[in-house]
């Protein structure tokens, strides 16, 4: 029997390591199939294997993951089988510029070819925590844990590929360079189980494909006809009313194609004052109060106050999809009646919380 301890986000290890355990960290939303390819990948490779079952029922299952890894492994390198819920911007978090104990060393994401488009498309949402807390838990949306998994690794492995016909299998592997344009992508079983370990995974990332679309720097290198990125500009702000209807009766039913993320930095005419962040994949969009700024009066400081976004996705239709959010913004006649009028407009969107709130 193997007796785990849980540790606080207090405890340390007290084992003295003089050079810090290298963690290839395994994510993915399918239990067996990140499993399977965890135990292989370690098997072949000869490290240590720490599975998902020994932390995902952990208060704070990254820390207790880099504890169990460091303790565990008699070698320099240890493969992390994650929990699916894991966040993986907090795992990179925890573990970038230099963590005393451990290191992340690379990051692979498992993906189900039978499902992936069907994940990346759903509105379901899962608890984060453990049941054992007995606590009322914050959710996340599951194609958002996916899309960020996919985003963020360095290795991005497909399974059960073999019965996939040969058009949609190169559509899909298209879809993912676009998504993560830095991730190497392999077939599991092709006996290429090994994995790169030198990336330098920092606390600031510009692996995601949307954050390479709005750098100028996009370059996956997989091409597909069915398969795009668009980045989109506009100056003035978003009429939130049009926006919302914008999103359910035409984006979402895929009247420009069928949008599989977008993300970027977006001001709505009633909140002129903040920058929010879009984030957008499958039937889930939040935007989140980033920055907040004193819009005046002076022409200059309203033409500061638009829209950066990039879109990825499968057959879009550039064109009427950029019309379509051109018609979302504030008209000559809105943009001329100034901030006073539109704090006055239809603004459907949760209201963001204020540091006085919190």
């Amino acid at each position: 029997m193997v007796i785990i301890k849980d540790v606080s986000s207090r405890e340390r290890s007290h084992n003295h390591i003089m050079n810090p355990t290298g963690i290839i960290a395994v994510v993915g939303q399918c239990s067996v199939e990140r499993s399977r390819y965890a135990r292989q990948l370690a098997a072949h490779t000869k490290r240590f294997c720490l599975p998902a079952t020994w932390i995902e029922r952990s208060r704070t299952p990254i820390e207790q993951a880099i504890l169990l890894a460091t303790e565990t492994s008699s070698g320099p390198e240890v493969v992390v089988e994650m929990p699916r819920d894991v966040i993986v911007k907090e795992l990179i978090g925890e573990l970038a510029n230099g963590h005393e104990n451990a290191s992340l060393i690379s990051l692979v994401c498992v993906i189900d070819v039978a499902c992936v488009l069907a994940d990346l498309d759903g509105g379901e949402h899962l608890p984060l925590g453990s049941p054992a807390d007995g606590d009322v838990f914050e959710v996340v949306a599951r194609a958002q844990l996916m899309v960020e998994q996919i985003e963020y690794a360095s290795t991005v492995v497909l399974v059960n590929w073999e019965r996939c016909a040969t058009a949609p299998l190169a559509t899909l592997m298209a879809l993912v360079n676009h998504l993560s344009p830095r991730a190497a992508l392999t077939l599991f079983g092709t006996g290429n189980e090994r994995v790169e370990t030198n990336h330098d995974y920092a606390a600031r990332q510009d692996r995601a494909g949307w954050v390479s679309v709005l750098n100028g720097d996009f370059a996956p290198y997989m091409a597909d006809s069915r398969v795009s990125a668009l980045r989109y500009e506009q100056v003035r702000p978003l009429h939130p009313q049009r926006l919302q209807r914008l999103l359910d009766d035409r984006i979402e039913p895929g009247e420009f194609g069928r949008v599989v993320r977008s993300a970027g930095f977006c001001r709505l005419a009633t909140r002129t004052q903040i920058v929010a962040q879009r984030e957008h994949v499958g039937k889930v969009i939040s935007l989140n109060p980033i920055a907040t700024d004193a819009i005046g009066a002076d022409d200059d400081e309203l033409l500061a106050c638009g829209q950066e976004l990039a879109f990825i996705g499968l057959d879009l239709d550039h064109d009427a999809l950029i019309a379509a959010l051109d018609e979302a913004a504030l008209t000559d006649e809105e943009f001329a009646a100034g901030p006073v009028n539109w704090a006055t407009f239809v603004d459907p969107f949760p209201e963001w919380m204020r540091v006085s709130d919190h």
